[in-house]
């Protein structure tokens, strides 16, 4: 465990020294900023925007950071070979993983900590009411993270980097999307259609489950057996998602 802690810390520092991730924090204060504008223009429910507005880009960063480093996480190590000095030492490939992995979940802790915070400012400077809802809706959105971090380490693991972001945005918009296409399939007239669609929608990560934003927006609570039992599908199916990568790593050839 402390092998993985130790690549777990090398990562962290090293993905606070990429410039993306700077970027991306100063895209996040645009965009919050542009809410309280956006409010600020329309007849609408202003606090209902901003809140919305503000948990919406805290989910698109979170996602943005969890992909374009996530794929990177291993091919950055072949490319430039350390990965043979890592492996090397006695460190076996499944820590090498879990520890690239963690070090990303802590970066991503620490950029939505930070994110949390300006979102929290933001509606005290808009003189908006905090309410369990919001933080109900922040803890799904990690949880998300946490799934599509292993979704893109995983393709990592057998796939160039390019492949990689497109297959794990692609796993992203579809498993937004999964209830949909079930709700398609049940309408269409072909029963192979329907068939595969529903496969699909019970294999496929279906991400929609830990979307409570809207909720969230209208200060409507959820209950809690709802975010437990959405919780635990979320970092099951990411555990899932982390063995098949160690699995895959492990009988890698390099």
């Amino acid at each position: 465990m402390q092998r993985v802690a130790v690549i777990a810390l090398n990562t962290f520092r090293e993905n606070l020294r990429d410039k993306i991730l700077y970027n991306l924090l100063f895209f996040v204060l645009l965009l919050m900023g542009g809410s309280v504008l956006l409010a600020d223009l329309t007849i609408m429910e202003h606090r209902r925007i901003v809140t919305d507005m503000g948990l919406a880009t805290m989910n698109l960063a979170g996602v943005v950071i969890a992909v374009f480093v996530g794929i990177g996480l291993v091919g950055k190590e072949i490319e430039r070979r350390t990965v043979y000095t890592i492996l090397a030492r006695p460190i076996s490939r499944t820590q090498f993983v879990l520890g690239k992995y963690l070090g990303l979940v802590l970066t991503l802790l620490v950029n939505v900590t930070f994110m949390l915070a300006v979102f929290l400012v933001t509606l005290w400077a808009y003189k908006t009411p905090l309410h369990a809802a919001l933080f109900q809706a922040v803890g799904l959105i990690f949880v998300e993270l946490l799934l599509v971090t292993a979704l893109a380490l995983f393709f990592s693991t057998f796939s160039t980097a390019t492949l990689s972001a497109i297959m794990t945005l692609g796993f992203y918009v579809i498993g937004h999307l999964t209830t949909d296409l079930k709700g398609l399939a049940e309408n269409s007239q072909h029963a192979a259609v329907q068939t595969v669609v529903t496969g699909l929608y019970y294999v496929w990560p279906n991400l929609e489950v830990l979307n409570v934003k809207g909720q969230a927006a209208t200060n409507a609570l959820v209950d809690m057996s709802y975010v437990a039992t959405a919780s635990m599908y979320g970092l099951l199916y990411a555990a899932l998602l982390l063995t098949a990568a160690c699995a895959v790593f492990r009988d890698r050839d390099f």
